[in-house]
C-alpha cells in the first residue's frame, strides 16, 4: 500500500532516512517495520519562525518496495529530411522549441550568434580577467543563454504557462538530478548546466536538426508580410517560411533590426538597479535565526518587496553562497549578474536589488520610439563604464554609505574579479531610483534586521531584468500580429522570465508552429 501525506519535521529528521521513517511511523501510527520506503516528493523550507522546519509531502509505502523511476527522453525521429523550422536563439527557449520541433516530426534550423557552451569558456574568462568583452560570445550570448553561466535556477511562479513539472523531467532525462523534481527552488548549478545544454544540442543533432553557432541573423526576408527566410551575416539565406525568434533580453541589434523594418514592437516596462553583496553567513543569521547555520540547512536565500513612495523595489535572482559576475554585451559598457555553483559554497551571496520601472520613466529616449527603455537600460551602462574608468570595473558603494550619499573611502574585495570604483550612486542613477535605492534598503532593514551594513556592497547596474521590449504576437496562435510566420518567443519577446518559464514557451511556439503547418 502508498500513502501520500505532508509532514512537517526538523532539518536533522529531513535529512535522515532512518529518523524520517521513525517520525513517520510516530504520527501515523504505522508499525516501523510495515514502512518499506519513505519517498520525498516535495521539500521546502519554513524559516518563519525561531526554529526552522522542514515542509515535506511524502510517500510512504507500506508492505511494498519502492522501486525508483527511471524517466526516459521522449522516442525522437529522425528528421534529417523533414520540413524545417527556423529557430534564431541557443537559449532555453530556442533549444526546447527545437526538441519540441524533432519531437513532432519536425526538422530544427538553430541559428545561435555565439558560441558552443565550451567554448564559451575562454570569452567569459577574457571579460573577467583582462576586461575583453566579446560581443557575440559572453555571459547573456552563446548556447545555453543567459542561464547557462548564471547560477541555473529553475524556479518560477508561471505555471498558468505550461507544464513546469514536464520541463523539469526534460532537464533529468538529459543529466540533470533528480532533486531538482523535489526541491520547491530547485537549481542545477552553473558548473553542472553546461554538460546538460551540450546533452540537449547532441540530441537535437543525432535526430537530424541542425545547429549553427558564431552565426548571426542580420535581415529577415519578408513578402506580402510573410516570412520567406532569414539572412545570416555571412549572407547565406536560409529559405523558410516558419521562424521562431528566440534571441533573449539582450538582442539589441535585433530589436534594431525589427524596427527598422517597421515590424512592430512596443517598449515593455522592465526593474533596474545594483547587485548587492554580503557575507553568506549573515544572510543565515538573519534568515535562520541563529549564530551557525545547522549543517542541515543549506545557505539561505532571502526575497524581499518593499514600496517606496508608491514604486516597488525588490530582491531579483538571489544567489546563495554565489557570486558576482560581468554580463556586458558590448564595448564601452558594464553590466552586473550573480550566479551559484551546484553546491552554494562560496562564502559571499549576492541578488539583484532592482527599482520599478515605468514606460513614463523613459520620456527623455522618446524619439527611439519602442527602443525608448533599451536607450535608457543602455545609458546608465555606459555612464557607469564611464564612471568606473572605462573598463569592466564597476560602481560600488558601501550600504549604508550608499543610504547617506556618502562615497566610501575605502571598498573590500568582493567576488566580482574586474574590480570596483568607488563611486556615489546618485552619480549612476537618475534621482528618482537613486532616492528609492536610499530608501528602500532602510525599509529592507527594517524587514531583515542586519541586512543594511556596511560591510555590504553594492554593484551597478544590475540592469538585464527582462527586456525593454515585447515583440506583439497572436494570443491564439503566437504569430506575430503582423508577419505571418513569425513567432516571437521567450524571455527577449517579453514571454518568459527564466529557465523553466522560456522553455515552457519555447515548446509552446514549436507546437503553435507546427500545427500551422499541418
Amino acid at each position: 500500500m502508498q500513502y501520500e501525506f505532508s509532514i512537517q519535521v526538523s532539518p536533522e529528521i529531513a535529512s535522515n532516512p532512518d529518523l524520517l521513517k521513525l517520525q513517520v511511523s510516530r504520527k501515523n501510527s504505522i508499525p516501523i517495520e510495515e514502512i518499506r520506503y519513505v519517498q520525498i516528493l516535495k521539500r521546502s523550507i519554513d524559516a518563519r519562525q525561531r526554529t526552522v522546519k522542514i515542509n515535506l509531502k511524502v510517500k510512504v509505502y507500506v508492505k511494498e518496495d519502492y522501486v525508483k523511476e527511471h524517466i526516459h527522453l521522449p522516442n525522437y525521429p529522425d528528421v534529417s529530411n523533414a520540413r524545417e523550422v527556423a529557430i534564431i536563439g541557443a537559449g532555453p527557449a530556442g533549444l526546447f522549441a527545437a526538441l519540441k520541433c524533432v519531437e513532432l516530426g519536425y526538422k530544427p534550423i538553430v541559428i545561435e550568434r555565439g558560441k558552443d557552451v565550451r567554448s564559451r569558456r575562454r570569452d567569459l574568462k577574457a571579460i573577467n580577467r583582462d576586461h575583453i568583452v566579446h560581443e557575440d560570445s559572453n555571459y547573456c550570448f552563446g548556447e545555453g543563454g543567459a542561464g547557462t553561466y548564471s547560477d541555473g535556477k529553475l524556479y518560477t511562479r508561471s505555471k498558468k504557462r505550461g507544464d513546469v513539472n514536464r520541463i523539469l523531467r526534460l532537464l533529468v532525462g538529459f543529466g540533470a538530478t533528480d532533486q531538482i523534481l523535489v526541491e520547491a527552488h530547485p537549481h542545477i548549478g552553473t558548473n553542472k548546466l553546461p554538460a546538460i545544454i551540450a546533452a540537449i544540442r547532441e540530441k537535437i543533432i543525432e535526430h537530424g536538426g541542425e545547429i549553427h553557432f558564431e552565426t548571426r541573423v542580420v535581415d529577415f526576408k519578408i513578402t506580402d508580410n510573410e516570412i520567406k527566410g532569414v539572412v545570416t551575416d555571412q549572407q547565406d539565406v536560409i529559405d523558410v517560411n516558419k521562424v521562431i525568434l528566440a534571441t533573449g533580453h539582450s538582442a539589441r541589434d535585433i530589436f534594431e533590426l525589427l524596427y527598422h523594418k517597421k515590424i512592430e514592437i512596443e517598449a515593455k516596462p522592465f526593474a533596474l538597479g545594483v547587485r548587492v553583496e554580503h557575507s553568506q553567513q549573515l544572510i543565515d543569521q538573519i534568515q535562520y535565526k541563529c549564530d551557525v547555520r545547522s549543517p542541515y540547512l543549506p545557505p539561505s536565500p532571502y526575497s524581499i518587496v518593499k514600496q517606496v513612495k508608491g514604486r516597488g523595489m525588490y530582491s531579483f535572482c538571489m544567489c546563495p553562497g554565489g557570486v558576482i559576475a560581468p554580463c556586458a554585451t558590448s564595448p564601452g559598457e558594464v553590466v552586473t549578474n550573480g550566479w551559484s555553483p551546484s553546491k552554494r559554497d562560496q562564502p559571499t551571496s549576492n541578488s539583484g536589488i532592482v527599482v520599478e520601472l515605468r514606460l513614463e520613466d523613459f520620456k527623455e529616449f522618446s524619439k527611439h520610439g519602442p527602443l525608448a527603455g533599451m536607450y535608457f537600460q543602455k545609458s546608465i551602462e555606459q555612464r557607469s563604464w564611464k564612471l568606473a574608468g572605462e573598463t569592466q570595473k564597476v560602481p560600488a558603494q558601501r550600504l549604508v554609505d550608499l543610504t547617506k550619499g556618502k562615497v566610501s573611502g575605502d571598498l573590500p574585495e568582493t567576488s566580482y574579479k574586474p574590480g570596483l570604483s568607488s563611486i556615489n550612486m546618485s552619480e549612476v542613477f537618475p534621482e528618482f531610483i537613486y532616492n528609492t535605492l536610499k530608501e528602500g534598503f532602510k525599509a529592507f532593514d527594517r524587514s531583515m534586521r542586519g541586512y543594511l551594513t556596511n560591510e555590504a556592497v553594492a554593484h551597478a547596474p544590475e540592469s538585464r531584468t527582462s527586456s525593454p521590449v515585447r515583440i506583439p504576437r497572436d494570443r491564439k496562435t503566437l504569430e506575430h500580429i503582423q508577419i505571418k510566420g513569425l513567432y516571437p518567443c521567450g524571455e527577449g519577446a517579453g514571454y518568459a522570465g527564466g529557465i523553466i518559464s522560456a522553455a515552457i514557451d519555447g515548446e509552446k511556439c514549436a507546437e503553435a508552429c507546427i500545427l500551422s503547418m499541418s
